[in-house]
């Protein structure tokens, strides 16, 4: 969950990971559905290809998903972005891809990275890291 006290839906500009949104029948799903969350494309095809080989969902499925998704603020991964990621990955000697991830954060502006991949509460770039399916 968000700091203590906090909803997710308090969250001003909160950046979304592709496990969260996997898991997007959890009751916390409310960005989604409300719209406040940023992913990027990268973003998207993770989920997309989630969907279609470990959840095995069927392809209307799976673009019902995507196009709902369309709801959130969605940043397209350029060369800077990725440049900033491959920078990223060697400061905080992450994954290139949990890299681009906050690359794409900082990019857009967010204030928050939900995230079970990154180690929650740390801050990267300036921004930090809530894990939503650990307790507070």
């Amino acid at each position: 969950m968000p700091r203590a006290g906090r909803r997710w839906a308090d969250v001003s500009k909160p950046f979304v990971d592709t496990n969260v949104i996997v898991y997007a029948n959890d009751p916390r799903a409310e960005l989604v559905h409300t719209g406040g969350g940023v992913v990027s494309t990268h973003v998207l095809c993770e989920f997309s290809s989630a969907a279609l080989t470990k959840l095995r969902q069927p392809v209307d499925e799976v673009l019902r998903h995507v196009a709902a998704l369309e709801r959130l603020t969605i940043v397209v991964l350029t060369p800077a972005i990725i440049l900033r990621g491959v920078e990223l990955s060697g400061i905080y000697r992450i994954s290139f891809w949990d890299a681009c991830i906050l690359a794409a954060a900082e990019f857009a502006e967010c204030d928050l990275v939900y995230s079970e991949d990154l180690n929650p509460g740390q801050l990267y770039a300036g921004i930090p890291v809530v894990n939503p399916f650990t307790s507070r």
